[in-house]
């Protein structure tokens, strides 16, 4: 079947084609045009040209919908008709849409105890007979760590191709990452032994294979794949709600927790950890550090004698009443 099923198809494959090209492109902006065309095929099914009723109609913001949702929604299509309409391919105006609000999302501060929980789910994991159960039980433990290590973005870890990861050096390649952003990731040695394992094994199963993390039919996972294992590990021991791209953040707090105390030398592993992350500017990676799970720990293990010398423990001058 087509991808692209409306009287839209060729130009938008013209156009997924120029955003490949130009390094300008993922798996959700593509499946946002994806719903588009068959939005027009199946509410047009006679329409030989784009209406400004088509465009209006798609773009007005659900009664389900936050602010920040629909332009998720509706960015790749308005993007995918300025470069139609600069080619007078389409004559319709750009609808406006609603302005973003600032999220109030609060990553999950991850304790020592969960994660030991969570990873020992992924190393005890069960799974059906047969080489995609085989492939998987290998694969879960190897792919969370290196999100855990790495503070690599999912979508990052699941487009790996084989030759993107050096394994004498430990360099990994990420060629395919939020828009045009390619840079390196240097694996820790456990980490690196890690891939090293796995990548004895798998190759046992599929010997040519194109991604690092392949499925059986020699294809990268999707998403939806990374957030339904780490959902139902973490649930197995853990009573408190994250995501796998929590990680990430988690990674971004601990390395500059480490690195309390290191004066002038903060700047230039702030750039480091900046670039390693795939971040445009250091200001990107600064907003992981905005709420700061355990700072407070840090504060208290600095300060806490001077603290206690000038607030004095009411509770236990109480007792010794």
């Amino acid at each position: 079947m087509k991808k692209y099923q409306s009287f839209l198809a060729d130009i938008l494959e013209k156009y997924e084609s120029y955003r490949i090209a130009s390094g300008r492109t993922s798996y959700s902006y593509i499946k946002n045009l994806i719903f588009f065309d068959h939005y027009c095929a199946s509410e047009y099914p006679l329409a030989e040209q784009l209406t400004q009723e088509m465009v209006d109609k798609w773009c007005a913001q659900r009664a389900t919908e936050c602010n920040n949702s629909v332009i998720s929604r509706v960015y790749p299509v308005l993007s995918f008709l300025r470069y139609a309409k600069e080619r007078r391919l389409v004559d319709v105006q750009l609808p406006s849409t609603p302005k973003s609000r600032p999220r109030a999302y609060i990553p999950h501060a991850f304790t020592r105890t969960e994660l030991n929980n969570f990873f020992y789910s992924c190393d005890t994991i069960e799974v059906k007979s047969g080489l995609s159960g085989e492939i998987r039980k290998i694969t879960i433990p190897v792919v969370f760590r290196l999100l855990y290590s790495s503070g690599m973005r999912t979508t990052e870890v699941l487009l790996l191709r084989y030759e993107d990861v050096d394994l004498q050096t430990g360099v990994v390649n990420v060629q395919y990452s939020k828009g045009y952003d390619q840079h390196f990731v240097v694996l820790h040695d456990s980490m690196l032994e890690l891939m090293k394992i796995y990548d004895s094994s798998v190759s046992k199963l599929l010997p040519n294979r194109i991604f690092f993390f392949p499925t059986t039919k020699n294809k990268n996972y999707q998403g939806v794949w990374i957030t339904y294992y780490f959902r139902k590990l973490w649930q197995q021991r853990n009573r408190t709600r994250a995501i796998a791209y929590e990680l990430r953040h988690h990674y971004a707090i601990e390395n500059i927790n480490h690195w309390i105390g290191d004066g002038l030398n903060l700047h230039t592993k702030l750039l480091s950890l900046s670039k390693s992350m795939g971040h445009s500017n250091i200001e990107s990676t600064k907003k992981y550090y905005a709420l700061v799970p355990g700072l407070s720990n840090i504060i208290e293990d600095v300060s806490e004698e001077s603290f206690n010398d000038l607030i004095p423990n009411i509770e236990q001058d109480e007792k010794n009443k």
